[in-house]
């Protein structure tokens, strides 16, 4: 079995992918306050949250029903293809997880709205640890909350 993976889920929103991309790339210390999922977010290292490999972020969410924390980093922004690409570790991630990489780009769509494309990579510790399907769900359902938000906002 592959200690390896990757898994990409793609989710439909109503909301532009600009203002996706900006939530996710220059508002994220918002996402707390939108995501039912996410119990809290905190600036843990740095100055600044959107600091590309410059601050660190400390979250506490809810994966398969159980509270979870991890430490998180920003690797790359691209601001012309609207794609971030994010580095979790410590925390409840590292008794699973060597490496967990976790990606999203965002693209209009021609009849309005845009098309979230999220991708995980990931290497577990062992060939005992389940592939990040949780994560998959936790992903579409803050999706759809952060669409929510931002067609109302």
């Amino acid at each position: 079995m592959a200690l390896t993976g990757k898994l990409s889920i793609e989710i439909p929103i109503h909301a532009p992918a600009g203002k996706f991309f900006h939530l996710m790339g220059r508002q994220l210390h918002h996402v707390q306050n939108v995501c039912e999922r996410v119990h809290g977010a905190k600036l843990h290292e740095g100055d600044d949250w959107h600091s590309v490999g410059g601050s660190v972020k400390h979250w506490t969410y809810v994966i398969d029903g159980k509270v979870v924390t991890c430490k998180e980093s920003i690797d790359s922004i691209d601001e012309q293809n609207n794609s971030v690409t994010y580095n979790l570790y410590d925390g409840d991630i590292s008794q699973s997880y060597k490496v967990f990489k976790l990606s999203f780009q965002v693209t209009d769509r021609d009849n309005g709205g845009a098309n979230v494309k999220w991708t995980v990579e990931y290497e577990k510790i062992n060939d005992d640890v389940e592939a990040p399907y949780g994560y998959m769900e936790y992903l579409d359902k803050c999706t759809k909350e952060m669409d929510s938000h931002l067609v109302k906002a």
